[in-house]
């Protein structure tokens, strides 16, 4: 049985979707752990807000196929966000380990957005294109933003723990 370019496209925006509840969770755990970097805790809670908008443009394009996310899928990526963020906070590196974590999920989600706009240009399917382009742009920025942040982040925290103050979040 074939799988039409249009279905394929309609389930990438699902997965995608349910990738960006994944990302919600992941940086909404950390922001509330987050106290001594104010930098990060800042990019993380715009970033937050543009998920929310990136999510709101799947949704429309979904619904443009009379489709609605996957239940399931929700379900499953956000608690394996939640997961994840709770994975590092056992470490006295908290704040390293999910600042590289934040900058491999960003790229993960470039990947995603540009791989659903190469299937969507396959399919003959344009009318979401600036919604998503926005979106990728969106998680291209963020990417930098944690990029930027890698540094000045590792320095407060080899500044804090040298001088025995708690550093890991």
């Amino acid at each position: 049985m074939s799988t039409s370019a249009k279905e394929i496209y309609v389930t990438a925006l699902k997965n995608t979707h349910a990738v960006e509840m994944q990302a919600l969770q992941i940086m909404e755990r950390q922001v509330e752990r987050l106290e001594r970097y104010p930098e990060m805790t800042d990019a993380l809670r715009k970033h937050i807000d543009e998920t929310h908008g990136q999510r709101r443009r799947l949704e429309e394009a979904l619904h443009s196929f009379d489709e609605t996310p996957s239940a399931i899928k929700e379900g499953f990526l956000g608690f394996v966000g939640n997961m994840m963020a709770l994975g590092h906070t056992p470490a006295q590196d908290e704040i390293l380990k999910n600042t590289y974590a934040n900058h491999a999920f960003e790229n993960f989600e470039i990947a995603a957005y540009t791989s659903l706009l190469a299937i969507g240009d396959a399919a003959g399917l344009s009318a979401h294109r600036a919604g998503l382009t926005q979106s990728l742009d969106e998680e291209k920025a963020m990417a930098q933003r944690v990029h930027d942040l890698i540094v000045p982040t590792t320095q407060r925290y080899v500044q804090l723990t040298a001088s025995g103050e708690k550093a890991d979040r």
